[in-house]
């Protein structure tokens, strides 16, 4: 085998655990802003979100936490109220 098809069977399969990792993470947010889900349970998605994204792409845990963890801690704090967190203010 060439290293031409070598380095596009490579890239097909990056494309192919990127556009897996787009589903997880678009399902996973999906889930979380439409589901009736309790804090435990959404809690337990997201580490199981993490987990398969770590399986498709290990040692990137970095990158994960970098593009992924604010915009699912954001859909978390939008959801639930947490205990001892900042307050909102009302406007009148």
């Amino acid at each position: 085998m060439e290293c031409k098809d070598v380095k596009k069977e490579e890239l097909l399969e990056e494309e192919k655990k990127m556009r897996r990792l787009r589903f997880i993470v678009d399902l996973t947010q999906a889930i979380l802003m439409q589901s009736d889900l309790t804090m435990r349970e959404a809690f337990d998605l997201l580490g199981n979100t993490k987990k398969a994204a770590l399986l498709l792409f290990p040692d990137k845990e970095a990158v994960y936490e970098l593009l992924y963890a604010p915009r699912f801690r954001r859909i978390v704090r939008e959801r639930f109220v947490i205990p001892g967190g900042p307050a909102k203010k009302l406007r009148k």
